[in-house]
């Protein structure tokens, strides 16, 4: 077994001392600094050849776990005809998040976001029987997404690297087995590569279909918010989060809904102030929990149309604008302006109230209320007055919405939604792998059937897996680095040990390309630091610390006595070897 010897002076690599402008999180400052990536354009990067070999054995660490579930790699274009998106309507749905394109006689294309369909139609022209399935599918490709603000290097990106992946089988019997497959390969990937990782309970979107799970690598910078119960296994994204409505209320000592004059109050915490001086309550004070707040947004439709909706939730809570959106995906959620507004006369701006709310309303305003607000339960709200709101106003009663939506933000104290004793405590993370069980949305619509055993034409039954390979690299790099650089896991380090020549010394640097060799004839993968010239020990220390790998040899000072530094690069632990026995010190630490 032969293995590989990259040398520093000749690699095509630069480090850099400062930190790029645009960079807003350390992966990203890191992987620029120790040459793994250079940027292009906004969200588009360059892999050097450092960063490639992370990228390859992430891939290769993917491919052998799903290679063992008897999955099967192939690969399609990126460059996608227009009519299978059109027919599944994602070429609508996807809206400016894709990248749309003619060729040269004005047929419409797309780069590939994401390849259901297509995978969709080429197993619908490859197998017509039960007896070809199940089947799983994967291919490792490039995809595309115009992200109206790409940050965070690698994370969130226009051009990303996906593996993807999809089962195909008769019943949802054989889709639940396909899944749990893929899921248990996914566990076994994660924990290959090396960074903490939470599995969440996750909504769908535009994707489609039932179950849906996400993998997320534990990070601060990360864009998903998740929650943990305190007491059971429960987790979830915070847009997957579902409320735990109250039982309904008897009301029928409740006062009559009353309209008072509450002058000067334009905030919740006016109000509740205005209210206890005015209007005491004799059981307790009262709280902002007690205020019903309805917030004004537009949706905007995938095929361009705009429609008003109206959300109540409790005065002590806001609308989240991921958990809303992540409930109306494709749809895309603004706040209602000033000139939408005044298209809606029956709306009085700070005091709007139900009684003006809903699809049978004056405004004809859809109506949906956060699972809190229940029948029985009393509300002080606006009274579509200017300086008036209505006291005691009860739903049930009093007024009905036209449903209930999860829009309402999640806090730390929450009460699980699975458990009678936890709570909900949150944490971020990167999402790392999303898998779904899509069941037959895309098959529906692109006719996808194959005749079972009685010879009847069923519909085939899907699920879809994705894990970013390319996203993985700033995740592991963001999770595992310290304040010197980069510190990789062995699994996926672009060299298994970084051999320093520290110093001009004509024995130094001969000693230091003789245990290069010997480690790359024992199979290893060797990065030397064989720089001459201007570049002093001090410079390359600080490279080797920056660029990360996992084991760094110093051939230095200590050749005089017979002896080479091997140092843990992780924990710092360093420990004097000597030369002639360096070769098996080296490799017992790499192979441990």
């Amino acid at each position: 077994m032969t293995g590989r010897l990259l040398r520093m002076s000749t690699l095509f690599v630069r480090t850099l001392r400062d930190d790029p402008n645009d960079a807003e999180v350390p992966s990203h400052r890191l992987l620029v600094r120790a040459g793994y990536i250079r940027r292009n354009a906004p969200g588009i990067y360059t892999w050097l050849p450092l960063g490639l070999r992370v990228l390859r054995k992430v891939e290769g660490i993917i491919r052998e776990e799903m290679d063992d579930i008897g999955a099967q790699e192939l690969s399609f274009p990126a460059l996608l005809p227009k009519e299978p998106y059109e027919a599944t309507g994602r070429w609508t749905e996807y809206g400016d998040n894709i990248f749309r394109l003619k060729d040269r006689k004005g047929a419409d294309y797309l780069l590939g976001p994401t390849h259901e369909e297509m995978f969709t139609l080429v197993v619908k022209d490859l197998y017509s029987s039960y007896k070809d399935l199940p089947l799983s599918i994967y291919q490792i490709q490039t995809k595309y997404r115009d992200e109206a603000r790409p940050r965070a290097g690698l994370l969130r990106g226009r051009e990303f690297v996906m593996k993807d992946s999809y089962s195909f089988d008769v019943d949802d019997a054989g889709l639940e087995e396909s899944y749990q497959r893929h899921r248990d390969a996914y566990i076994r990937i994660f924990d290959r590569l090396g960074f903490e990782y939470v599995i969440v309970k996750a909504t769908s979107g535009a994707m489609g279909g039932s179950a849906s799970e996400e993998f997320l690598a534990k990070a601060d910078v990360g864009e998903d918010t998740y929650v943990r119960c305190t007491h059971c296994d429960y987790a979830a994204n915070v847009e997957a989060v579902t409320v735990r409505a109250p039982a309904p209320l008897p009301y029928d000592d409740v006062p009559a809904a009353h309209a008072e004059d509450t002058p000067d109050t334009p905030t919740i915490e006016t109000l509740v102030a205005h209210l206890d001086a005015a209007f005491p309550r004799e059981d307790r004070p009262w709280t902002a929990a007690d205020t019903l707040k309805n917030v004004l947004v537009v949706l905007k439709h995938p095929d361009g149309t705009r429609e008003p909706l109206a959300i109540g939730v409790p005065g002590d809570r806001e609308v989240d604008q991921k958990r809303l959106e992540g409930q109306l995906e494709p749809i895309e959620v603004a706040p209602m302006d000033e000139a939408e507004l005044a298209r809606h006369p029956a709306l009085v701006k700070g005091y709007i109230g139900p009684e003006v709310l809903g699809e049978d309303s004056k405004s004809g305003i859809r109506y949906l209320v956060d699972p809190r607000v229940v029948e029985g339960t009393r509300w002080v709200t606006g009274a579509n007055v200017p300086g008036s709101h209505v006291i005691d106003l009860v739903a049930g009663r009093d007024f009905t919405p036209d449903g209930t939506i999860e829009a309402a933000d999640v806090r730390d104290g929450d009460a699980c939604p699975s458990c009678a004793e936890g709570t909900l405590e949150s944490a971020r993370g990167v999402e790392m792998g999303h898998i779904f069980q899509l069941g037959r949305k895309y098959a529906d619509a692109l006719g996808l059937q194959v005749l079972d055993e009685s010879g009847k034409l069923v519909t085939v039954t899907m699920g879809s897996y994705g894990i970013g390979p390319s996203r993985a690299v700033a995740a592991i790099a963001e999770g595992t680095l310290d304040e010197l650089g980069l510190c990789w896991p062995r699994n996926v380090a672009p060299a298994d040990v970084h051999v320093v020549a520290a110093g001009k010394d004509e024995a130094v640097v001969a000693a230091a390309e003789v245990l290069a060799q010997q480690l790359k004839g024992a199979g290893l993968e060797v990065l030397l630091d064989d720089r001459t010239g201007k570049v002093s020990p001090g410079v390359k220390f600080k490279d080797a610390e920056l660029i990360g790998v996992p084991t760094i040899v110093t051939v230095g000072r200590g050749l005089a006595d017979g002896n080479v530094e091997v140092r843990d690069r992780r924990t710092g632990e360093r420990e004097d070897v000597a030369v002639d026995g360096a070769l098996a010190r080296i490799t017992e630490i790499v192979r441990a």
